[in-house]
């Protein structure tokens, strides 16, 4: 069984925990109570193959970056979360995918853009156009989610489960190539009868 580390990382308050405990535990916590770091598991389906997701929530406040170093180097795939109620929370992704990027020393990590708190649609400050325009310039796939209606939930963590899957399937094949590639060296050493 393949084991797939997934980080969700984003501000503080925009649901990252609630999203993560409705894939876990298919109910809503709406108490909200800073995180600062908790670790779940659980055994799923997809796309016909049977994996174990290990979830790392992480913590948005500001005061737990330090964290943050160290669970981006460990992480195969980030939730970049935002709420959608918050438009600072958006400005934000931004400073996490770089700082993803420079721990990882990669310039493609598998992440998707994470837009929560859907249900919300009365206080909306964020333009879906523009979440998709970001995806979009960013390469990452782009779900809408609902942590409190379970709306996109399952999507968000299995589309990302899918895009660690095509890099690390990208990277096997750039192996491949490297190896494929001899060199061959001929050598012009004349023989002892030759002097």
């Amino acid at each position: 069984m393949t084991e797939y580390k997934l980080v969700v990382v984003g501000s503080g308050g925009v649901g990252k925990s609630a999203l993560t405990i409705q894939l876990i535990q298919n109910h809503f916590v709406d108490e909200y109570d800073p995180t600062i770091e908790d670790s779940y598991r659980k055994q799923v389906v997809i796309d016909g193959e049977t994996c174990l997701l290990d979830i790392l929530d992480t913590a948005g406040q500001e005061e737990y970056s330090a964290m943050r170093d160290q669970y981006m180097r460990t992480g195969e795939g980030f939730l970049l979360v935002f709420a959608v109620n918050s438009a600072k929370s958006f400005e934000d992704i931004g400073t996490y995918r770089e700082q993803i990027k420079r721990v990882k020393d990669a310039e493609e990590v598998p992440m998707v853009l994470v837009g929560n708190k859907c249900d919300l649609q009365q206080s909306w400050a964020v333009n879906m156009t523009q979440a998709r325009e970001v995806a979009r310039q960013y390469g990452v796939p782009f779900v809408e989610t609902s942590a409190k209606t379970r709306m996109g939930v399952d999507d968000a963590f299995y589309t990302l489960v899918r895009e660690i899957r095509r890099d690390k399937e990208h990277r096997g094949k750039e192996k491949k190539k490297r190896m494929k590639t001899v060199c061959h060296i001929t050598l012009n050493i004349p023989l002892a009868e030759e002097f």
